[in-house]
């Protein structure tokens, strides 16, 4: 199984991803939901710098749930990735290589994601409690007041995914369904 570290040094690893593909990913990962998403580009568009360099980085789809006691953070399942698709074209093209939810994408983002050589991953949707025992830091790094929607970075080890759609093309999604025969 491959293991990506975040953020990336090089997309070299990502053209090697194929869609179904199951990975493990460590280091640190951004995490945000669409109030942030929707942040980030009202300041591209005012002209402002972002609260962080996007090179080689993965954002996580999710709002976690408070941390109980002894815990970093609470459940952190994954949020549907197509509510962040009228967002992520941009921030691709600013060197965002690698985004993370459940759910497929449409094809604007499909067609970002191979050309500017990213990829889509997918994980556990129902399994919040398993993968926040893959976080092992949180911390809040812009937009604190929106409270589990805050642009945070998260530190994690061995956080599982699959691979959607890698920057060759490709669509887990619908080789699933083809195999189904259209059922799905």
């Amino acid at each position: 199984m491959k293991k990506l570290f975040f953020p990336l040094r090089s997309r070299k690893i990502l053209l090697e991803l194929t869609p179904g593909e199951l990975i493990l990913l460590s280091g640190r990962l951004l995490a945000a939901r669409d109030a942030t998403h929707r942040r980030l580009l009202k300041l591209l568009d005012a002209g402002r710098e972002l609260p962080v360099d996007l090179q080689g980085q993965a954002i996580y789809y999710v709002g976690p749930s408070p941390a109980p006691p002894g815990r970093v953070i609470g459940s952190a399942g994954p949020t549907t990735a197509y509510r962040m698709d009228p967002y992520t074209p941009r921030l691709l093209e600013l060197g965002l290589a690698v985004t993370i939810g459940k759910g497929p994408r449409g094809p604007e983002v499909r067609e970002a994601v191979v050309r500017y050589r990213a990829a889509y991953l997918a994980t556990f949707g129902g399994a919040g409690a398993y993968l926040s025992e893959k976080i092992k830091a949180v911390r809040t790094l812009a937009f604190p007041e929106l409270g589990p929607e805050a642009l945070l970075e998260l530190e994690v080890e061995d956080f599982p995914a699959v691979v959607i759609n890698p920057p060759g093309g490709g669509d887990y999604y619908e080789e699933v369904r083809r195999r189904a025969g259209g059922e799905l």
